[in-house]
């Protein structure tokens, strides 16, 4: 197809404008080879007549469809082109305010004069690791091209940053190495990537300055190497430095600043430490002020030398040395302030001495004055002769002042660098480095002088250096797809080069005139006018013979030569230059030292050839002839930047300024022509258009313009072979196209050619539908209307019929009515009549009736009040006769007892009554006697049956020994033994039946009961439904009456406290992520400190130093029982955590300390009060034994053991009636109105029996005890009466537990059955047997009750629990039941079945799941009967194998182990050297599937049992140490497999379950609700392990963390091709034209997508192995809601980056995926995780790009739909959202700004994407298990056989 061809009807164009530079217009008729002329229509609808030039044959540019408007990558356009690259760049930039844009390898940057969200730290996650292309286009993508380029092909690479000033180059460059500093920050604790930023602000401030461009422009150019280790971590940096533009110092243009740390040091002079500077404002300086305004809007000086002086702090700059710095830039202010004065008609000038200026600046610089005031005015001329003193004239000084100000600023600035590339050095050795070039770009002003000459001279060497290496990607892409190359012509600027830098070039020239004596710059002008005249990149300008003309790749420049001389010498006398070296201030002497020699520095293995150093001029002041010229020292430097940037890999960004007015987001194309033009952008257009710019892959092809084909070529199966056959059809031309091995590549304009015909496909298929569905349309409406009329006519007919019967029948009714009402109105009147008589008949009946009972009620009133008055009458008048008989009865025995104590004490004073007296006394003297002796005849009693017990003990003993060897004989046969064990198996087998029976009475009985409970459960039901009724009744009531503001406010507050919890606990949770971070930056610290001092002297570490010093020493900081506060200090110092980590377990160890010595305060305090008590009971003791006898003790004890008998004859009695009532109880069984009441007896009964039995058997233990101690007295003679019972008893006054005495008391009855110890307490040992007795009863009953309470719970939570699920259904069926009523009989016969399929479908989903239950069950006890299998083989096998007495003794051992297993008490023993041994088996070494079959978290249970044991033997220091070497352990483990999700789960189900136990067993209340009595036996008994769980929980806190990350890490890369990329809907998105074009650098590392039944795998995988794993489904539901955050976050993310997403289809692709997802949380019953919740950004943003964008009412909708997503995420979504084809719009500006109008009310967050890092806080709720301890069984394969069961 020609050319021509193309230029059709409405087809756009564009031509040159004098103001836009081009417009674009519409061809309103068809061109033929031969017009003149192009007839055209502009933009507002004018005609233009465009004329062609028929020789040219010059037609306009074609303008590329709209689809391919805003594209990414400029290469990718049809029509490559001056208009088409400016289109694109004006759309991106003012339309979707994107300031980035590539041209093949080049990263366009716009500066858009405001400060956009594009660059924090979440931005940068988001393009790192990925490819170039894939994302938008961003400086961070060009970085980690670069980054990625340098890791996979370990070859050096730097980054070309260039383009005029103000375009925004420092500041790209800046965000360029804040890039690295983040990716590849260092290994080491350095902050070397720190150190890299904070020059910058020195860079700044030193070396930029405010011009008419750009308020921040550098007037320097600087390449900054960064260098990585073999891992890629920052280890340093080297900066060079090009060009600093001295003059600046001493000159300014109009509106134009000096440097900015002149400014800063100004702004902070009224500092006290600035006073001796003598500095005041800028404006009192002729060096600050020539410019005239000295500030910046926006900018604070002060604030910014701040922060200035904050990055030389942090370089390592002494204070000192800054001080001397300031000095000297204050010295340079006074220095151009002095006064100077002519003398001699201006041939001599001086300087006063008492200039203010002069003074200062000698002081300030540590000078003579008066040498320096002399040296100023005058200079030295050597001859051969004789050495002359000059003076200079006033212009001479004014220059050679100057001159020193410059040489002085010059000499600092570099002094400064040097010591940044010493901070930024480092003794690693250095594996790569990337480079960043921030260096001026092409300049042309007015007046062009010699900086702008070496400026351009350097863009020169760029451009070439550009121009060769896009070449050189052309070619290897062409060769790589195996196409013909042919040579592409480009603009080579050698020949400019070589007139600058060749032999007797411009530089040469310029040199040599340096050298002469009297060299001017007229005469240096004139040798290039007569040397390079002919040169074609020379001219001479007309008008002038003091300028040249040099023509540059970008333009052509008229340079003055005024000055070049003067510039290049950079002339300095000598004699001033002296005086600054013997300056007294050190530094200021070091700055002008000579140096012959530059220090280089060498770089990192990939370069051996390049030196780097830096770019600093040397100077050399003691000859000025040998010193190089700064032209000369500038073309070396550049020279070695060439070589270095030709050894590395460029990347290349061309920054672009938009407007000289520095206004936001304006776009002036003429300025934007003018920079693409000079900055090489144009040149890449052009060679890419030479060639194939537009590259198609062949599925892309394929997909995109598959529409063309034929069916028949469809069929077939090569892509490739149907794209070629449909490229020959369509293009006739071979050579407009050609076939690579993966691509198709075009010439320019082919795929617009392309899409033209696929446009006009889609036209005429569109007509042809349209054609159908209008027909349908219409015959539809035609049927419609046709069945509507037949429909009237019908109800019509009808209507009328009806109305006929309707008034037929309202006739009949109005004759029945009126019948009906005339014999009603005559019998209500009958009714009316005959019911007033009745009424008048009563009332006056009663009124009869009423008068005589009023009558009769009179009288008998009357009657009772004269009884009552006659009846008080008589009662006044007894007693006043009985008080005056009393009187009398008093004064008469008055007398009588007067008379008798008078008698009675007469008798008493007589002898007789004392003899009386003394007859009672001595009869109770003989009683006591008497008993006295009855107390010694049992004594010795006592002692004879001590005798017997002794003796038959003895003999017992040796009985049992014989028996022992009898049974250890007989044992030796093995039949014997299996005949022994079978034997009791089969009686174990009886015992099983037995127990059977009596389980199916205790149902029956309790199937009677359930019964009865149900009938009252109904009855409480409908009770409970009355109240109900009641309680909506009133809720309603009350819901009318009240407003609903306290509700909204309660939950207003109930929101805000949830938050501030999450806030809280979201800190808390930081903190232990922060602190698990120092403890890890610890280790990696130690382990570097250990490789330093093992690597020069091959040191070894002690053997006792571990590893996991730092895991260990954090937890008993914490934890620590030992030390005091100071050791704990030390040792916290020692680990070397940092200070927020040492004070919270500083605190916690001080906290643990004073509740320790508080403790240990009570416990000193109780031991004195009984040493104090035992004091004085001896004291007590011993005055008894000198002043009573013996004997007195037995009395007491006769005595004691009476009221024992007697006690125990009540005993008899209640325990006579107790058998009763279990006598009546078991008679009375069967009824059950009587079971309440005789429970009732029994419990009653057994209770005061078991107090009085507790109280009884505490006595009987003291008077045992002190029986057994006289008795033992009494054998041992009278020499141990002097000793203390406690020296012979030392536990006997010690506190003995009420448990501990009855588990004492029982095992001595057990002991002593047969011999009857207790014989002397009662007459036949009753007590004991009563209280076993009463011990049986007791458990018996406690048991049933506990198991009927259980079953009785359980069942009314089964029976509620069915109840709830009837109502559900019922109310279920209820709804459907109304749904098909209100439904036709077909429909609801649908219904119906539709329902039943449903119900059946469900019951079969369940069943299928109880299947599945019951077949892991079964492979369950397979497993389990196959473990036990083996052990009985290999049980087998050792019993044939091992000697007969060995077997016998390992019987008798396993005999006694099944006797332990009954009574296991749910406790393991270990010795405290096996404690290494128990963390390496269940710990260190185990993997999760050696425990999988077992019970799952059994390694937290068996480290409770044995934390349990420590704690009932009370030895604290095995209880801290076994938790210590737990926790220790376990991070070690998480440190070893730090990416093993598996492990990781393992570890935290553990960490938390034993935590759970550590508080189901402590003993609180809170923790024990769920408890069973069996487990409340378990709970610890005297330690507190509070400050434990807070360490477990921590450590909790860690393992989650670390679970999420590896959760996230493997996740992370499946998100975006399984969320957004996967094509789940196939053929949903077609293929719209490339994006960006990758060039060769980008290798693709693999395929790397994903699906999403991938990614649904994967989380199917860690659902899997946290529920196997016992993971709390709390902690697995806040696991996923995590996981679906980092989906929501890392998806949204990289939607908001990529143009090529954002599409309709796109949205309807993501709707559906994210369905899945939610899918998927259903069917893992995840619903109430909030893991749903945390996708709704993501869902709404795909609801967002399938809505329209149209109207108002559409920004309204999108306004209030899009609550979750921010303002800017739906701008950007908006700015990016891009057409598929060319049937759908874009989204116009008004759009947009009518979006953001809507949303400027919302107080959204600044930042533009999620934070995907972002952890919730994270909850450990309380989860008890049902497991009782007792009931573990080990494992043989954990290898814990040192572990004894107690």
């Amino acid at each position: 197809m020609s050319t021509t061809q193309l230029y059709t009807k409405y087809t756009r164009v564009w031509i040159p404008d004098p103001d836009d530079v081009w417009r674009s217009a519409e061809i309103i008729k068809d061109y033929k080879e031969g017009d003149k002329s192009l007839q055209l229509k502009l933009e507002d609808e004018t005609l233009y007549e465009y004329p062609i030039d028929l020789q040219g044959n010059e037609l306009p540019f074609l303008r590329n469809p709209d689809i391919l408007v805003g594209q990414n990558d400029l290469t990718a356009l049809s029509y490559l082109h001056e208009p088409a690259v400016l289109h694109n760049l004006k759309v991106r930039f003012l339309e979707s305010n994107h300031i980035y844009t590539y041209c093949g390898i080049v990263l366009v940057a716009i500066n858009p004069y405001e400060q956009l969200p594009i660059y924090e730290q979440d931005v940068i996650y988001a393009y790192s690791g990925q490819n170039m292309g894939d994302m938008d286009p961003h400086i961070f993508a060009v970085a980690e091209e670069a980054y990625k380029q340098m890791a996979r092909e370990e070859k050096n690479q730097s980054i070309i940053v260039s383009g005029e000033s103000g375009a925004g180059k420092t500041v790209s460059a800046k965000y360029a190495m804040r890039f690295f500093a983040t990716v590849g920050g260092s290994a080491s604790e350095t902050n070397i990537e720190a150190k890299v930023l904070a020059s910058s602000p020195i860079m700044e401030a030193i070396g930029n300055a405010k011009t008419t461009r750009n308020d921040n422009s550098s007037r320097f150019g600087k390449y900054i190497q960064i260098g990585f280790d073999k891992r890629f971590h920052i280890i340093g940096a080297n900066m060079r430095t090009y060009l600093l533009e001295k003059s600046r110092v001493v000159f300014q243009a109009e509106d134009e600043r000096n440097y900015h740390i002149f400014y800063q040091l100004c702004a902070s002079a009224s500092l006290p430490e600035f006073k001796d500077l003598g500095l005041t404002c800028a404006e009192d300086f002729f060096y600050t002020s020539q410019g005239g305004d000295t500030s910046i809007d926006g900018v604070d000086d002060a604030d910014d030398f701040e922060k200035t002086r904050h990055a030389f702090t942090l370089l390592g700059v002494k204070e000192s040395h800054q001080m001397i710095i300031f000095r000297i830039i204050a010295a340079i202010l006074h220095l151009g302030n002095l006064e100077i004065q002519g003398e001699r008609d201006g041939e001599a000038c001086s300087v006063s001495s008492e200039d203010e200026h002069l003074s200062n600046f000698c002081s300030l610089l540590g000078v003579e004055h008066s040498q320096m005031q002399h040296w100023l005015c005058h200079r030295k001329l050597v001859t051969t002769a004789e050495t002359y003193v000059k003076s200079m004239s006033l212009h001479q000084v004014v220059n050679a002042r100057n001159a020193l100000a410059k040489h002085i600023y010059a000499q600092l600035f570099n002094w400064i660098v040097q010591h940044i590339n010493k901070a930024l050095h480092t003794t690693v050795k250095q594996h790569s480095f990337i480079g960043v070039l921030d260096i001026y770009g092409f300049e042309t002003f007015e007046v062009n002088s010699f900086e702008q000459f070496c400026i351009n001279y350097a863009n020169e060497k760029l451009q070439q250096q550009f121009n060769s290496h896009v070449f050189k990607l052309e070619q290897e892409e062409y060769m790589k797809e195996e196409i013909p190359w042919t040579l592409i012509d480009f603009y080579d600027n050698q020949p400019c080069i070589d007139l600058i830098e060749a032999k007797l070039g411009i530089l040469d020239l310029l040199d040599e005139e340096c050298k002469v004596p009297k060299g001017t710059d007229q005469n240096w002008a004139q040798k290039l006018y007569d040397r390079h005249a002919a040169s074609q990149h020379f001219q001479k300008p007309r008008m002038s013979n003091t300028s040249f003309i040099v023509l540059h790749f970008a333009d052509k420049v008229e340079y003055q030569s005024e000055g070049f001389l003067e510039k290049n010498r950079d002339t300095v006398y000598e004699e001033q230059i002296n005086i600054l070296k013997a300056s007294k201030y050190q530094m200021v002497a070091d700055l002008f030292q000579e140096e012959d020699t530059v220090p280089t520095t060498a770089v990192g293995k990939g370069t051996p050839r390049i030196s780097v150093r830096s770019a600093r001029p040397a100077f050399k002041a003691a000859n000025k002839e040998h010193r190089k010229t700064v032209g000369h020292q500038f073309r070396n430097s550049l020279h070695l930047l060439m070589e270095t940037l030709n050894a590395t890999t460029p990347h290349y960004v061309r920054c672009i300024k938009p407007n000289d007015e520095k206004l936001p987001f304006k776009f002036d194309p003429k300025r934007a022509v003018q920079q693409l033009r000079a900055c090489g952008v144009l040149e890449t257009i052009r060679i890419s258009a030479a060639g194939f710019p537009s590259r198609w892959s062949y599925p892309d092809f394929f997909n995109r313009y598959r529409v063309l084909m034929n069916k028949r070529d469809l069929s077939k199966n090569d892509k490739r072979q149907i794209c070629q056959t449909l490229l020959e059809d369509l293009i006739k031309d071979p050579d407009k196209f050609q076939f690579g091995r993966t691509k198709i590549f075009f010439r320019a304009g082919q795929v617009a050619y392309l899409e033209k015909l696929r446009a006009d496909k889609f036209r005429a298929a569109t007509i042809m539908i349209q054609k159908t569905v209008r027909g349908w349309l219409q015959r539809t409406k035609y049927q419609r209307l046709r069945r509507a009329t037949l429909v009237l006519q019908r109800y019509a007919r009808g209507c009328l019929a009806r109305r006929l019967a309707e008034h037929l029948r309202r006739t009949r009714a109005a004759i029945i009515l009126q019948k009906q009402y005339r014999m009603l109105r005559i019998r209500r009147a009958f009714q009316r009549i005959r019911n007033a008589t009745l009424t008048i008949q009563a009332f006056a009946r009663g009124m009869f009736v009423k008068r005589i009972y009023h009558q009769m009620l009179i009288e008998h009133k009357a009657i009772i009040l004269q009884k009552y008055v006659r009846g008080w009458l008589a009662r006044v008048r007894f007693r006043r006769i009985r008080a005056a008989a009393v009187v009398l009865q008093c004064h008469l025995r008055r007398l009588r007892a007067q008379r008798q104590l008078r008698a009675l004490r007469i008798e008493a004073r007589s002898a007789q009554h004392l003899k009386k007296l003394n007859i009672g006394m001595e009869n109770k003297v003989v009683q006591l006697q008497r008993k006295v002796d009855e107390q010694n005849k049992e004594y010795k009693l006592l002692n004879e049956q001590l005798s017997m017990l002794t003796s038959a003990h003895s003999s017992e003993v040796e009985k049992l020994k014989k028996e022992l060897q009898q049974y250890q004989q007989s044992q030796r046969g093995d039949d014997n033994q299996l005949l022994s064990l079978q034997g009791e198996m089969e009686q174990l087998r009886m015992e099983l039946e037995k127990a059977h029976g009596e389980r199916e009475v205790i149902e029956d009985s309790h199937g009677k009961e359930k019964d009865l409970l149900r009938k009252r459960i109904s009855d409480l039901e409908e009770e409970n439904a009355l109240l109900k009724q009641e309680k909506e009744e009133l809720n309603r009531r009350i819901l009318c009456q009240s407003e609903d503001e306290f509700a909204r406010n309660t939950v207003e507050e109930n929101i805000q406290m949830k938050k501030e919890l999450e806030e809280e606990r979201s800190r808390y949770q930081n903190l232990v992520k922060e602190y698990s971070n120092l403890e890890q930056r610890y280790d990696n610290l130690r382990d570097e400190m250990t490789i330093i001092k093992q690597a020069p002297g091959h040191r070894r570490n002690p053997s006792n130093q571990s590893s996991l010093e730092s895991d260990s020493n954090n937890p008993s900081i914490c934890t620590s029982e030992i030390g005091d506060t100071e050791d704990v200090i030390q040792q916290v110092e020692e680990v070397g955590m940092e200070k927020a980590a040492m004070d919270m377990t500083l605190f916690l160890k001080l906290q643990k300390r004073v509740r320790e010595l508080e403790l240990e305060r009570k416990k000193l305090q109780t031991q004195l009060e009984k040493k104090e008590q035992e004091r004085q009971k001896s004291q007590v003791i011993e005055t008894k034994t000198q002043v009573t006898p013996e004997h007195e003790d037995f009395a007491y004890n006769s005595l004691k053991r009476q009221e024992l008998e007697s006690e125990n004859k009540k005993l008899k009695n209640e325990l006579n009636e107790l058998r009763k009532a279990i006598a009546d109880h078991a008679t009375q069984n069967n009824s059950s109105n009587d079971m309440q009441d005789s429970y009732n007896l029994l419990l009653n009964q057994l209770k005061s029996a078991n107090e009085e039995l507790e109280v009884r058997k505490e006595e009987v233990l003291i008077l045992r005890s002190q029986i057994m101690k006289a008795a033992q007295q009494k054998d041992m003679g009278k020499n141990m009466e002097s000793i203390s019972p406690n020296a012979s008893w030392p536990n006997s006054d010690r506190h003995v537990d009420q448990e501990d005495a009855i588990e004492a008391y029982q095992g001595m009855c057990e002991t002593n059955r047969k011999t009857e110890d207790w014989g002397y307490l009662n007459e036949d040992g009753e007590l004991g047997l009563a209280y076993q007795g009463l011990k049986q009863v007791a458990r018996l009953l406690e048991a049933q009750l506990q198991d009927q309470r259980r079953e009785h719970e359980e069942e009314m939570e089964a029976l509620r629990n069915q109840v709830d699920l009837m109502q559900e259904e019922l109310e279920k069926q209820q709804q459907a039941f109304l749904q098909t009523l209100q439904l036709s009989p077909e429909v609801q016969v649908e219904f119906g079945l539709q329902q039943e399929i449903t119900r059946l479908t469900n019951e079969n989903l369940d069943l299928k799941e109880l299947l599945e239950k019951l077949e892991k069950n079964e492979k369950k006890l397979k497993k389990q009967l196959k473990i036990y299998m083996k052990k009985i083989q290999d049980f087998e096998a050792s019993q044939t194998m091992v000697p007969v007495e060995r077997r016998s003794h390992e019987r008798n051992m396993q005999v006694a182990v099944q006797r332990k297993e009954k009574d296991f008490q749910g406790m393991l023993e270990y010795y405290k050297e096996d404690e290494p041994l128990l963390i390496r088996n269940l710990i260190t070494d185990l993997k999760p599937q050696a425990v999988s079959a077992t019970v799952p978290c059994l390694p937290a249970y068996i480290l409770y049992m044995c934390i349990r044991h420590a704690d009932y033997i009370n030895d604290d220091q095995k209880v801290h140490s076994l938790l210590t070497s737990t926790i220790n352990g376990v991070k070690k483990v998480l440190k070893k497999h730090h990416d093993d999700f598996e492990m990781t789960s393992f570890w935290l189900a553990n960490t938390c379950r034993l935590l759970h136990c550590l508080k189901q067993y402590s003993g609180e209340e809170g923790f024990m609700t769920q408890n069973t009595a069996k487990q409340n036996e378990h709970c610890l008994k005297n330690f507190d392990l509070t400050e434990y769980r807070q360490v477990l929980g921590h450590l909790s806190i860690q393992i989650y963390q670390q679970l999420i990350n590896i959760a996230g890490g493997i996740l992370q890369p499946m998100i975006v091709p399984a969320v957004l990329e996967n094509e789940s809907i196939q053929g949903l998105s077609s293929v719209k034209p490339m994006g960006y074009r990758k060039y060769s650098s980008t290798v693709a590392e693999g395929d790397s997508s994903y699906s999403l039944d991938e990614m649904i795998r994967q989380l199917n995988t860690f659902h899997s192995i946290m529920c196997d794993q016992g993971l709390d489904p709390e902690i697995i539901q806040q696991v996923f809601k995590q996981l679906f955050y980092m989906i929501n976050a890392v998806a949204l993310n990289n939607l908001l980056l990529r143009k090529d997403v954002c599409s309709w289809s796109t949205g309807m692709q993501l709707r559906f995926n994210i369905s899945q997802l939610e899918e998927w949380l259903r069917g893992k019953n995840l619903q109430q995780s909030g893991a749903a919740q945390t996708l709704e950004p993501l869902i709404q943003a795909a609801q967002l790009l399938q809505l329209k964008k149209k109207t108002s009412e559409d920004a309204e909708a999108i306004c209030s739909l899009c609550t979750s997503l921010t303002t800017q995420q739906i701008v950007k979504i908006l700015n990016l959202y891009t057409p598929v084809n060319e049937f759908e719009e874009r989204v116009t500006v008004a759009f947009i700004r009518n979006i953001q109008k809507h949303l400027q009310e919302r107080n959204d967050p600044p930042q533009l994407l999620l934070d995907f890092k972002h952890m919730f806080p994270v909850l450990f709720p309380f989860n008890p298990s049902a497991i009782t301890m007792d009931s573990i069984h080990l494992p043989a394969s954990l290898n814990l056989d040192f572990l004894n069961k107690v």
